[in-house]
């Protein structure tokens, strides 16, 4: 059966196409160090910075959160300003990330009494993504970043750009939403090498013009 939002006569198609990509971009890209954050909370500020600016952007962006805050509960309390400069600059991106920053670290700690969601990790994979997606504030890119890199579950988060990406190369349905487009994704792409396929399809979108600076948009919210 195929998955939904992709038309039946042309899943297989698009089957192959993501077969042919992967090991397009395996020779393309030199060996990706697999990330793994250790707290879940971690994953979440990442995701959510990434969320909204290229990956590359973000990696500059999250370097300099050492340099002006002094921990989590530091960057919870802080003022929009504040992010902003750290992130590089007052644009919509950086105002959206810094107030969904602070937004979804003072829920965690409202609900937690601390910046801390190890709890989660007694869990199983799916009861933990539950918890995380009534987290307020968190879209779906950031749960499924945090799936992949924090509770070792099998994700593959997605950009608007690398949607785009997809569906402009014909390898995704044009009308398949996030959600359908993740869940084909998972089905061509084993778990042990999914975070290297994320990362490589991120990094092709990126640089070949669907996000760019400025150009990379921001997910939708995870449907509560």
């Amino acid at each position: 059966m195929a998955p939904p939002g992709v038309d039946m006569r042309n899943s297989k198609e698009y089957s192959r196409k993501i077969q042919n990509l992967y090991h397009t971009l395996n020779h393309k890209y030199a060996k990706v160090q697999k990330v793994s954050h250790e707290e879940i909370v971690d994953a979440i500020v990442h995701g959510i910075v990434s969320a909204y600016v290229t990956e590359k952007e973000a990696e500059a962006a999250l370097g300099k959160f050492a340099e002006f805050f002094v921990d989590l509960n530091d960057l919870r309390v802080s003022r929009t300003e504040e992010i902003t400069e750290a992130l590089g600059g007052d644009t919509p991106a950086t105002r959206t990330i810094a107030s969904t920053l602070t937004k979804v670290l003072a829920g965690i700690f409202n609900d937690y009494h601390r910046l801390t969601l190890e709890p989660l990790k007694k869990m199983g994979k799916r009861p933990a993504r539950q918890a995380l997606e009534k987290i307020e504030g968190l879209n779906r890119f950031v749960v499924d970043y945090c799936v992949l890199t924090s509770l070792k579950g099998h994700a593959i988060p997605l950009t608007e750009a690398m949607m785009d990406y997809l569906k402009s190369n014909e390898m995704a349905d044009p009308d398949a939403n996030q959600e359908q487009i993740e869940g084909f994704l998972a089905k061509q792409i084993p778990a042990k090498n999914g975070y290297e396929f994320y990362h490589m399809l991120r990094r092709e979108s990126e640089t070949s013009g669907a996000g760019r600076k400025g150009k990379t948009k921001a997910v939708k919210k995870t449907k509560k």
